[in-house]
């Protein structure tokens, strides 16, 4: 079964992330797994360290882990929704990259705390997954839920070609959606019809059945260009690709974007090409 992969580390964000995730698998009728990575150090007592004591530490963090999820489920009222645990030994990246070669992992999901959160992103483990992995990862604030029609607006220059990873996600995530509906957003410091046409031409093509809306904005700053419009125009989700390297960073350390999480967009959807 295709799974969903939910990062945890027992917070109230992760929490939320879970609850986010077990929504969205029960319309798409996936699996999830709430991981969970103990650092290489941790429950080691340095002065009084014994090896027998931390494998039973390690089995403890694993139980806590399943009560948690379980907790989470049922809270949620999940119950249909299969949802499994693992907690393994290791750096958040070398955790996630062991369980995603493994498995049939189609999306990610992390929880941040929302407008604090966002703005101190970059240097968190959220940030370390959107720079340095490839695996479609969404970024969800705290207290944000899955709504049964969300609008799902995607970011992009019409020059970036997503990894079929990463279209599948994307095509899973409008499925969710219930409308099959997205908005595509194209800023630019000025206009170039050829180039628009046949960047128009490529996303129908990798999304046929999907309805698409075009938006068009000349600014020379696309961030300032996406701010700009999703403060205008309400937008669920924003997906956005990592070749735009620095248009993610400078979103996530704006002084904006807080404003703009809180009011408009209620979650982040991070592609690669």
């Amino acid at each position: 079964m295709k799974q969903i992969l939910v990062a945890t580390d027992f917070s109230r964000s992760a929490g939320n992330a879970l609850a986010y995730a077990l929504a969205m698998a029960k319309t798409l009728k996936m699996e999830v797994v709430a991981i969970h990575a103990i650092h290489p150090t941790e429950g080691i007592n340095n002065s009084t360290y014994n090896a027998i004591f931390i494998e039973s530490y390690y089995e403890n963090k694993r139980a806590a882990l399943k009560e948690w999820a379980g907790n989470i489920k049922a809270k949620e009222n999940y119950t249909d929704v299969k949802l499994e645990t693992t907690c393994d030994v290791g750096f958040l990246r070398a955790v996630i990259t062991n369980h995603t070669e493994k498995n049939p992992v189609e999306l990610l999901v992390m929880g941040i705390t929302g407008a604090t959160g966002i703005s101190g992103i970059v240097g968190s483990n959220a940030s370390m997954v959107v720079t340095k992995m490839r695996i479609p990862t969404l970024i969800v604030p705290l207290e944000s839920s899955f709504t049964n029609f969300p609008i799902i607006t995607l970011a992009t220059d019409y020059e970036t070609v997503l990894s079929p990873k990463d279209i599948t996600a994307l095509s899973e995530l409008l499925k969710a959606s219930g409308t099959r509906k997205m908005q595509v957003l194209y800023v630019a410091e000025k206009s170039d019809e050829v180039h628009i046409q046949t960047g128009e031409k490529r996303i129908r093509e990798l999304l046929p059945d999907t309805k698409i809306e075009f938006n068009y904005i000349m600014d020379s700053s696309a961030p300032n260009g996406i701010m700009d419009f999703i403060k205008s125009n309400h937008t669920d989700i924003l997906c956005l690709v990592k070749h735009h390297h620095n248009i993610i960073y400078r979103l996530f350390t704006s002084s904006t974007v807080n404003q703009v999480l809180n009011k408009s967009v209620k979650a982040i959807l991070v592609l690669h090409e």
